[in-house]
């Protein structure tokens, strides 16, 4: 028998007892007070999210990748991030994985008892050949996923660096990874559904892990995505228009000088900025390992 009673999440929210006799908007409203506690939880673990992401530079650095691993909603949440980061940021969809107990199946269904497996979190994550280079962060909102908690005991074993996202404090998850990120917000407004705050919970510090992180790799100019991926009309406009942002250039310059670098927006950035050819901008990011700053810098 699980034990509910020590898991905040899982505890009836004192606000919410009459949820089935509110109006919708008073029923919304509740929603969004009890949302906004959410921020205030994630800042409280600022400092265990920086350690993370200082263990993801550090594997991207090395050539590891950043492994996600989790069930149910907190999988899937993984999963998508792992999903955005090629388009937004130009990597290898080999570098950011998201891996979720059950399989793509489960992305879209309810694997029954993937979540309660021993043994499943660790082979998924040998199927992946995980190595030590790689850092790989469990998420779990209840921190007691067994999928999760044993594939983190498989990750630590061969030399992996370990964060575990959870929204309870004193997880198993927590207790097991080597950066617990607990993020406490408390019952939900639909007892036990943690797709609700406990997901947008998960969801930030997500979102914070991999942009971060990206930043820290030269992924990012100013405040701009410049491996940004033309894969679309509207992302071909937005490449034109950050390196405008970018370089004060007029459109009919950033356009021209996008094609020579290849719809490479960085290189044209830096062939602007530097007022330099295609082959001195690919030099001069070669030895900035990709930071525009740094290019610029030398």
């Amino acid at each position: 028998m699980i034990d509910f009673d020590s898991m905040s999440t899982e505890q009836q929210n004192k606000k919410s007892l009459e949820l089935d006799s509110m109006s919708p908007l008073d029923a919304l409203t509740l929603m969004n007070e009890e949302d906004q506690k959410v921020a205030l939880a994630v800042k409280s673990v600022i400092p265990q999210i920086e350690k993370a992401v200082a263990a993801t530079v550090k594997a991207f650095e090395n050539g590891g990748r950043l492994i996600y691993i989790g069930a149910g909603t907190s999988g899937r949440l993984g999963v998508l991030d792992a999903a955005e980061c090629p388009p937004t940021f130009g990597v290898n969809p080999e570098m950011v994985v998201g891996l979720i107990a059950g399989g793509r199946r489960a992305f879209t269904e309810a694997v029954e008892g993937a979540e309660d497996s021993l043994t499943m979190g660790t082979e998924d994550l040998k199927a992946i050949h995980l190595t030590a280079k790689d850092v790989v962060v469990g998420i779990a909102a209840s921190g007691r996923t067994p999928y999760v908690v044993e594939a983190l005991k498989y990750a630590r074993s061969i030399g992996c660096a370990t964060a575990g996202i959870s929204c309870n404090a004193g997880s198993p998850v927590g207790a097991t990874a080597e950066i617990p990120i607990e993020v406490t917000v408390g019952p939900e407004v639909l007892t036990g559904s943690t797709r609700l705050k406990a997901g947008t919970a998960q969801k930030m510090v997500l979102n914070m892990i991999s942009t971060v992180s990206m930043v820290g790799i030269g992924k990012v100019y100013q405040n701009l995505m410049v491996d940004v991926q033309q894969t679309n009309l509207k992302l071909e406009s937005r490449a034109v228009r950050i390196v405008m942002n970018a370089t004060d250039a007029d459109v009919n310059t950033a356009s021209d000088t996008l094609k020579k670098a290849g719809g490479h927006v960085k290189t044209a950035i830096t062939m602007i900025l530097l007022n330099c050819d295609l082959e001195t901008a690919k030099d001069k990011l070669d030895v900035a390992k990709g930071h525009i700053r740094k290019a610029l810098a030398k």
